[in-house]
């Protein structure tokens, strides 16, 4: 190869090694998006996850299509439930919080 092809070649894997891992780390969301919405981009991107950050865009977790479609199909569920409020109710509860609730 001439040094040329291999300049190409190396940009031409550097491109690609970005776009996997940009692939890898799965689409971005707000947290205080609700679930309507996130459904709505996830049906637009043809993604299955979404990854969920917080007001200083550091990533809080992560929701399926189908964790959203329980809580749509729930008969608690609203139209103004958030992503933040589905990640809070997968938190482990601590025993205190139960004797508060009771």
């Amino acid at each position: 190869m001439t040094p040329v092809q291999t300049q190409r070649r190396q940009a031409v894997l550097s491109l690609m090694s970005a776009v996997d891992d940009m692939a890898a780390d799965g689409l971005r969301v707000s947290d205080d998006m609700t679930v309507e919405v996130a459904l709505s981009v996830m049906a637009s991107a043809g993604v299955e996850y979404l990854l969920l950050c917080d007001g200083d865009d550091q990533c809080t977790g992560s929701i399926t299509l189908a964790e959203l479609a329980v809580h749509r199909g729930s008969s608690t569920y609203t139209d103004q439930i958030r992503l933040r409020d589905i990640l809070a109710d997968r938190l482990p509860r601590s025993p205190g919080a139960a004797a508060l609730d009771g």
